[in-house]
């Protein structure tokens, strides 16, 4: 199999951004955004989906974080459409479930060329810490317009802000793990009935 890797720069007036990514790592990941949060959440992404992520942001933090949280979705969603390139021989679906302490969340995946989100997440927060929980859909948005999937995303409860989005990620992580896994079964072929994603 063909390397699955991809860098990707995008710069506005708003941002500047640059995306490294190899989806058959193991793991490793460096952020320098900004944005310490979204940080973490990123490495979740990184070590549950063994992902290698290495992403820099610089945006216009001083107004707010919308800019920068939803152009590195928008990025890591192109980097992921060019480093997957064209599916064939991938499982395509991906899920998962994931809790931590009273939070539990699903996140189903389907690389399917066709961007769609639903996205079910009732915060008990509007903060946490510093980091307005608002973003987090601005930042999935961009990401399935750009790497052409479709994301469902449901926490299904919790009680803790913080813990409903790490599920989150945590489950993000692992969906697309499942779904960018090669199948052996499937030997090259597209896995689907119309030929193309």
């Amino acid at each position: 199999m063909a390397q699955r890797k991809a860098s990707v720069e995008r710069n506005t007036l708003e941002t500047q951004i640059r995306v490294a990514i190899n989806l058959d790592g193991t793991g490793k990941a460096t952020f320098d955004t900004g944005v310490p949060f979204l940080d973490h959440m990123m490495d979740q992404i990184a070590r549950h989906g063994l992902i290698d992520l290495d992403i820099k942001a610089a945006g216009d933090n001083e107004i707010d974080d919308h800019h920068t949280v939803e152009d590195i979705g928008i990025t890591l969603g192109q980097a992921f459409a060019k480093a997957v390139g064209d599916k064939k021989g991938i499982y395509r679906y991906g899920h998962a479930y994931i809790p931590l302490d009273e939070a539990l969340s699903r996140v189903v995946i389907d690389f399917s060329g066709r961007p769609g989100l639903e996205y079910n997440i009732d915060f008990t927060r509007a903060m946490i810490g510093r980091f307005d929980v608002d973003l987090f859909y601005e930042f999935f948005q961009g990401f399935v317009n750009h790497a052409g999937i479709t994301l469902h995303i449901d926490n299904l409860k919790g009680r803790n802000a913080h813990h409903q989005i790490e599920t989150v990620f945590k489950a993000f992580g692992r969906a697309l793990r499942m779904a960018l896994t090669p199948d052996p079964r499937m030997a090259g072929q597209m896995p689907s009935t119309k030929g193309t994603l």
